[in-house]
């Protein structure tokens, strides 16, 4: 190994365990501070802005031990900055080994959606067509996530903290005015836009899919109830239309 390739690894070691690694070889201590206290004040820097909801649960001095085990213990595959929360939640869920309430890592979860959502590089659906959501094919808004989770996290806080597992499916969007809105819904309405994710599909065929699926007969009452919950999605913003 070529001695550049060692003060490398050695100055990347430091930067990561602060004093539990040497310094490396001719860097004074003092300087080799600076940018040790630099680029970890970067890091929660990143972290705090996405996280407020866990970083006042856990207070100051739980948040900044365990921003300080993942930066020393996790080797991030990402170079990007605003990739920096998602590598945060794969860490917690690998499990760390700080105890943190059993809530946490889906809190995680949670709040780091605001931001992928927030950032998602997609371009609006060409062709749309203000069509019958059931005889038609709905659009979904392709700025869309659907997530289950097994906590409440939507009203988890520092002085909400649950003691028993609640499942919650929620959706988090881009708005027509992209301000990222998190919605409420329940399993079935999830399972009907996955059908729907597909493409080419009418409403009608999704929702007998998902009568099916249900135990449920397709009959007038059930596609009424689908036509309502498609158009209540329109109106949310979560299907933007009709294929053309």
């Amino acid at each position: 190994m070529s001695p550049l390739r060692e003060f490398q690894l050695a100055f990347g070691r430091r930067i990561r365990a602060g004093v539990r690694a040497p310094l490396p070889a001719g860097v004074p201590r003092q300087r080799m501070a600076v940018y040790e206290e630099l680029l970890f004040n970067n890091l929660c820097g990143f972290l705090e802005r996405c996280f407020p909801v866990g970083r006042a649960c856990l207070g100051e001095q739980r948040w900044t031990r365990l921003c300080r085990a993942f930066y020393r213990e996790w080797p991030c595959a990402t170079a990007w900055f605003r990739e920096i929360p998602r590598e945060f939640v794969d860490y917690l869920q690998a499990g760390p080994r700080q105890r943190l309430p059993r809530w946490f890592a889906e809190l995680a979860r949670y709040e780091q959606a605001e931001l992928a959502v927030d950032v998602m590089d997609v371009a609006p659906p060409a062709g749309l067509a203000d069509g019958d959501l059931v005889d038609g094919c709905p659009v979904l808004n392709p700025a869309l996530l659907s997530l289950a989770f097994q906590w409440p996290v939507h009203r988890i806080g520092p002085e909400a903290r649950p003691r028993r597992p609640a499942p919650v499916q929620l959706l988090v969007f881009r708005d027509g005015g992209d301000e990222v809105r998190f919605v409420e819904t329940n399993p079935a309405t999830a399972r009907l836009l996955s059908l729907l994710e597909l493409g080419g599909v009418s409403g009608r065929e999704a929702l007998t899919q998902l009568a099916a699926e249900l135990g449920r007969v397709p009959d007038t009452a059930f596609m009424d109830f689908g036509r309502h919950s498609l158009a209540d999605l329109r109106r949310l913003g979560v299907l933007l239309g009709t294929a053309a």
